[in-house]
């Protein structure tokens, strides 16, 4: 099967008040799920952000998850690479790497 991955936005932490514009976003608080038949993955983080003074300032209420996502990812979050950690993640899981079998004389 393929693995499907969700990003989510968890949080976003603010300043009230910045340069005349008000929940001004400077942290952004994600999370990567992958999920895979039976097996999933996942992988959170956090990432400061900071406002473009060339591109036009959008209001907190009129944000999409879209919009933020890209913040995350060209704030220094990549992608593919967590998406790949996620990936291993459940390969781990499908074919464990480590094993801990009984020992041999408690059986």
């Amino acid at each position: 099967m393929a693995i499907t991955y969700t990003w989510s936005v968890v949080q976003m932490d603010a300043y009230p008040e910045q340069a005349g514009e008000t929940n001004v976003v400077f942290i952004v608080h994600w999370t990567l799920s992958g999920i895979d038949g039976d097996y999933s993955g996942s992988s959170y983080g956090s990432i400061g952000v900071s406002v473009d003074p060339s591109a036009p300032f959008t209001p907190y209420s009129q944000l999409t998850k879209d919009q933020v996502l890209e913040w995350v990812w060209t704030s220094g979050v990549n992608k593919e690479e967590q998406e790949t950690g996620v990936a291993t993640q459940i390969e781990n899981k499908i074919n464990p790497p480590i094993i801990t079998p009984p020992l041999p004389w408690a059986v």
